[in-house]
């Protein structure tokens, strides 16, 4: 760490450091933050552990990064963030480091979230259950999230049923907007549609972002066939297209 620490502290030199790294603020260094944290899960989803290694040293430069443009504003330092962390960790695990003890991992979580709320109210912020789901997250992961805070306060469906109900709820409300041509009802019904989804998928358990994910990852295989096929018949028309499709999906073993 001290020789990562080094090598970010040259780079940001005022007299013999790098000028890229020289141009960089913390909004111009933080779509990298959430570039290298999607490569971190690309490897992780890949099974590629030495890509995976790889990956991660790449997030902890950001990391770095960040802490070095602090210092230089002198508001904190990598060795901070490092002892806030730490403090953090073991404030809210006091099962572990304290002689509380938790039955199982959900009240463990619910354990998190009172200490969370707790530290909230001291430090003068919001005790909103939503509070702190940040706005940067991808729009599916983020409404999930939002649908759990929600739910410990008992804000959501009994069961499955109650959410995949809501979907045909917010379909029926979309196509009104869409029979009524009103283009900005339209985008607040298919917005709705969304939320409503991925209410569902956590009801079920699935991660809509990994869900998407991989339909895309299907997508791009099935369409790749529909193209080679097109190219070696010459037929385009749309029966055709539909027709190569299909044998896409054939190929896969089972049809989702």
């Amino acid at each position: 760490m001290d020789e990562l620490l080094a090598i970010m502290a040259r780079l940001r030199d005022p007299v013999s450091g790098c000028p890229w790294d020289l141009e960089q603020s913390f909004a111009t260094i933080a779509p990298y933050t959430l570039e290298e944290a999607y490569e971190v899960a690309d490897a992780i989803e890949r099974g590629d552990l030495a890509g995976l290694r790889e990956e991660l040293g790449d997030l902890l430069l950001q990391v770095v990064f960040h802490a070095q443009l602090a210092r230089e504003q002198g508001a904190f330092d990598f060795a901070a963030v490092v002892r806030g962390i730490s403090a953090k960790l073991i404030r809210r695990h006091p099962h572990v480091f304290g002689e509380e003890r938790l039955a199982g991992a959900a009240a463990q979580s619910r354990r998190w979230e009172e200490i969370k709320t707790v530290e909230m109210v001291a430090a003068g912020q919001s005790a909103s259950v939503l509070e702190g789901v940040p706005l940067a997250l991808p729009a599916l992961s983020r409404a999930v999230k939002l649908g759990r805070r929600a739910a410990r306060i008992g804000f959501d469906w009994p069961n499955p049923q109650g959410a995949r109900d809501k979907v045909g709820e917010e379909l029926q409300e979309l196509d009104a907007a869409r029979t009524a041509g009103a283009a900005a009802a339209v985008e607040h019904e298919l917005g709705d549609l969304l939320l409503a989804i991925a209410n569902l998928a956590r009801h079920l358990g699935v991660d809509p972002e990994a869900a998407l994910r991989s339909a895309n990852g299907r997508f791009v295989a099935r369409f790749r066939h529909v193209e080679e096929r097109a190219r070696a018949t010459g037929a385009v028309q749309p029966d055709a297209l539909e027709s190569f499709w299909q044998e896409a999906k054939a190929g896969e073993g089972h049809q989702p």
